[in-house]
């Protein structure tokens, strides 16, 4: 399985998530990672340049911070998120984060990229839960925190994509005993996936993205190792996993299945099905 993997990524993948398949399972120095991460900063702190495949253009934009912090996290390189945070508080000061700045206007993205400068939940609760998992503290950080668990606290209603973010954040966030209870309340909203592409999703592994996740307690254990067995069996021919929704451009079919692959990777490595 592994063997498969990295000849597809040699084929298909940029830099940066060959680099990213070193490190986890080939020894690769983590320095290595993050220097391919820094190639796409900018002199503000933040990231463009494609760096996650859905945003393209130079201008520095949330979901390419979030791409750079969870590869930081992912190598554990901690100081690299001082940069972002500086970002964070010059463009987001109330510490609620847009899914895109309408900086990007001029410039390719997704259908789905809503360059409208309106913070919410989806990327706040992300980036806040990759900064916790990186043990920062700054008061943009506090600002954003409180945002997610007034807006948590007050879900009724949300997406796939939203209440996997809210499962990140709760995952993370040091106050526990609220984390858990507001898990409990999650556990009960039913997301729409109302206006997606037909087969677009999420799959129970990408709530519960780890055997000590809160989002576990929302499945059963048949549920899990189902949803991990099809996980597993998701290996293409060609050595790679694919994606579930639309590649709104030709070249972010192999960016996206490449990212898909190392996810697939770790994901069955922390859940044990593989060494």
């Amino acid at each position: 399985m592994i063997e498969q993997a990295r000849n597809f990524l040699w084929h298909n993948a940029r830099t940066l998530e060959q680099r990213w398949f070193e490190h986890a399972f080939d020894g690769g120095k983590a320095e290595h990672v993050v220097q391919a991460v820094l190639a796409y900063r900018n002199d503000d702190g933040g990231y463009g340049y494609g760096l996650e495949p859905d945003h393209r253009g130079p201008t520095s934009q949330p979901l390419h911070a979030l791409r750079a912090l969870q590869t930081f996290a992912d190598v554990n390189a901690p100081e690299h998120a001082a940069g972002i945070l500086t970002w964070l508080n010059a463009t987001c000061p109330d510490g609620s984060v847009p899914f895109g700045l309408s900086t990007s206007k001029d410039h390719p993205k997704a259908p789905w990229v809503q360059a409208d400068d309106q913070g919410g939940l989806l990327l706040t609760s992300q980036i806040a839960a990759t900064l916790h998992a990186l043990k920062q503290t700054d008061p943009w950080l506090d600002r954003a925190t409180d945002y997610c668990w007034q807006e948590i606290e007050k879900l009724e209603r949300t997406h796939p994509y939203e209440l996997r973010g809210a499962a990140m954040f709760l995952d993370e966030v040091p106050d526990r005993a609220r984390a858990e209870l507001a898990a409990e309340k999650l556990k009960h909203l039913k997301p729409s996936t109302e206006g997606y592409a037909d087969g677009e999703g999420l799959e129970l592994h990408q709530f519960a993205q780890r055997p000590t996740s809160l989002a576990t307690a929302w499945f059963t254990e048949e549920e899990l190792a189902e949803d991990l067995d099809q996980l597993e069996a998701g290996q293409q021919e060609d050595g790679g996993w694919d994606f579930h929704f639309p590649a709104f451009t030709p070249v972010v079919k192999f960016e996206w299945r490449s990212i898909a692959t190392v996810d697939a990777l770790l994901t069955l490595r922390r859940y044990g099905r593989i060494s």
